[in-house]
């Protein structure tokens, strides 16, 4: 049982309360500020009061339809003050699950929920963003709007129940059960995509029944004080954990176990004060994906995400272990990474930062420390502005202040992958006692200002860059 909680006071100014300016953050000492972070983010305060689904017909018989019984379980439990939404041992099969302020769905050790793979069990349409872009489309699996004080915990598992026969198709990827003739998301992006640009309100931005967005596992949007801890996700259409607009979120103990098409494992987009700790991840994409949303909306909307703390998780598989971008027009700041352990024979990149002159934005005071690296297929640390569209467009990306200390990287193919464009170069990337072992490559450095390389060896020789 998760037990009572003392909720964190969220802050409505543009710096939380607690926050040190931004020029403490870019000094290699601004590891306070996480520690700061760490402990004010609070999980929310649930009363004792237990609401099991069961006493609302819910059957955990793996075919009783129990999404009703969890809506009105839901409902009770916030009509009442707030309190736990138990999901006791046993399979539930469900449609969508909004969660109200107050609520914690707690799923218990042996629990199962299997989420329908029926579109029309995820319908009205709710307001999410798909890649970066408001609208209105299917609800994700769990979802919040505008709440306070929500949760998702317990030992057992959440099953999306996504393969190659349902909603992976739809990413338009062979690999994942798509065939020439079966509807995909890009039938329905471009459109999306222009909608965005040309300033259409996002109410009519409509992608419900016969369209291909996949929704996305668990979103809360706009909610402050969120909790999502110990519960395993498996099967996910899409993205696992998308918290947007968010602030206070802490995510902990969780394993994520999905490798399908864009299976991001948790992906903060336009959040403030975030934690993510003692995570495992499996993910199809971006283990840990920091999002601020996608060019002309991302302008819009025009709120960054800042302030993330990640420390003490497993990052395994398959594209960024911690990424930034690559819906980054809003910006990013402030984000600590310290004592995980990433790589696998899949992973490709360990800190992975995708801008450009199309998308924008901005990724200052990133600091890593104390990270082992088993091995990647590519770099520790790339950013590349030239990466798909190249300088096509007409922002200017800015990437500055990047510490990195005590890592360590059996192997990789290289240690350092950055291109700046001439007139906005990288600036401020430091390492420190940073150990590499085997690398395939050189690295490769273009328009980078301000590199400091203090005590970084290959092999246990020194590295030398060449021009």
């Amino acid at each position: 049982m998760t037990g009572e909680r003392t909720a964190a006071a969220p802050s409505d100014s543009a710096v939380p309360s607690g926050s040190a300016p931004l020029s403490d953050a870019s000094a290699p000492s601004g590891w306070h500020l996480a520690d700061a972070l760490r402990e004010r983010v609070a999980p929310p305060r649930f009363p004792d009061r237990e609401f099991p689904v069961t006493r609302y017909g819910a059957r955990g018989d793996g075919r009783t339809d129990c999404t009703e019984a969890i809506r009105r379980a839901v409902a009770d439990c916030h009509a009442a003050g707030g309190g736990h939404v138990t999901v006791p041992r046993g399979t539930y099969a469900t449609g969508a699950i909004h969660l109200l302020s107050n609520v914690d769905l707690h799923v218990e050790a042996g629990a199962r929920l299997a989420f329908s793979r029926d579109p029309a069990a995820y319908l009205p349409v709710v307001l999410s963003r798909f890649q970066g872009v408001e609208c209105y489309a299917y609800s994700p699996f769990i979802y919040a709007h505008g709440q306070e004080n929500i949760a998702v915990t317990g030992a057992g598992t959440l099953d999306g129940r996504a393969d190659e026969t349902h909603w992976w198709p739809w990413s338009g990827q062979e690999e994942f059960g798509w065939r020439p003739g079966i509807p995909q998301q890009e039938d329905d992006w471009p459109a999306l995509w222009r909608q965005a640009e040309y300033g259409v309100p996002v109410t009519e931005r409509v992608y419900g029944a016969g369209h291909w967005f996949r929704p996305n596992f668990i979103e809360p949007y706009g909610c402050r004080n969120v909790l999502i801890e110990g519960v395993t996700i498996i099967r996910s259409p899409m993205w696992e954990i998308h918290p947007v607009l968010c602030s206070n979120v802490l995510v902990q103990d969780v394993v994520i176990d999905s490798p399908g098409p864009n299976n991001d494992g948790i992906d903060p987009e336009s959040c403030r004060d975030v934690v993510i700790r003692r995570c495992t991840i499996n993910a199809g994409d971006d283990c840990i994906a920091i999002k601020s949303g996608r060019e002309a909306d991302g302008r819009r909307v025009n709120v960054p995400s800042e302030n993330i703390l990640i420390e003490d998780c497993d990052l395994r598989h398959r594209y960024g272990a911690i990424t930034l971008g690559s819906d980054l027009t809003g910006g990013v700041r402030n984000v600590f990474v310290r004592n995980c352990r990433i790589g696998g024979p899949g992973l490709y990149f360990g800190l992975y930062i995708k801008t450009n002159s199309v998308r924008g934005g901005f990724a200052e005071n990133i600091h890593l420390d104390g990270i082992t690296v088993s091995n990647l297929t590519k770099e520790f640390v790339t950013c590349d502005f030239f990466r798909g569209e190249g300088d096509s467009g007409d922002q200017t990306p800015v990437v500055r202040n990047i510490d990195i200390r005590n890592v360590t990287v059996g192997r990789a193919r290289r240690a350092l992958l950055a291109r700046g464009y001439e007139r906005s170069r990288i600036e401020g990337l430091r390492l420190t006692d940073c150990a590499f072992g085997e690398l395939a490559e050189g690295d490769r450095l273009e328009n980078v200002e301000g590199l400091v390389l203090d005590n970084v060896t290959r092999n246990g020789e020194p590295i030398a860059h060449e021009p």
